[in-house]
């Protein structure tokens, strides 16, 4: 395929098949409103950043309505990965819980301090209702976004139900990546118990 004459930013992706999708993947549905932009000069390439509280999607002109949801979801899921990568500090935590329990909890869990801990090794996140804090643990640095907001916001919730029976899961059926971020977690476990593997030798 010919490259494309015009130049490829950072935040650009060359336009693949569809089967270049890992199998499995599901769309992410956006946190914040998407603006799709086509234009009538750029052909083989899609690119997208952030601009204020919007995305936006930059595609060729003569894609498919089809081929822009797909390449949407695409590009969501890639800045959302860039993103994660930065490490949030201890008031970016602070804030992002107050969005999500005023998002999902209707405001109602409202906790004292949120902060890293490093002596959380068994566990991804702790509460103390007591007390009103949160703490989760530095092995969430660098997973994607939707996991860290999926462990925040089960912390949160334990600030409201101590236990996890019905009560406590039905907190959680209004935020749509809880059952991805569980598998995603679940993954990371299953994978830290496989045997390592000895290093091959050299001939």
């Amino acid at each position: 395929m010919p490259a494309d004459p015009s130049p490829r930013g950072p935040g650009e992706t060359p336009l693949r098949r569809a089967s270049d999708r890992p199998r499995g993947a599901e769309p992410s549905p956006p946190s914040r409103p998407v603006e799709v932009r086509r234009s009538a000069r750029r052909r083989r390439t899609v690119s997208a950043y952030r601009e204020g509280d919007r995305t936006i999607v930059l595609i060729p002109a003569r894609m498919s309505q089809a081929e822009e949801r797909r390449w949407v979801s695409v590009m969501l899921d890639k800045l959302a990965a860039q993103e994660s990568k930065r490490i949030l500090g201890d008031g970016e935590l602070a804030e992002r819980a107050e969005r999500l329990s005023e998002q999902y909890l209707d405001g109602r869990a409202r906790p004292a301090t949120v902060r890293w801990v490093t002596n959380q090794n068994t566990r991804w996140g702790s509460c103390t209702p007591a007390e009103g804090s949160i703490r989760l643990s530095h092995r969430l640095q660098g997973m994607p976004e939707y996991v860290i907001d999926y462990v925040l916001l089960h912390e949160l919730a334990h600030l409201l139900v101590p236990g996890h029976g019905p009560e406590f899961w039905r907190l959680l059926e209004s935020y749509p990546r809880t059952e991805r971020a569980r598998g995603y977690l679940e993954g990371v476990v299953a994978a830290d118990r496989l045997p390592h593997l000895p290093a091959a030798r050299r001939r």
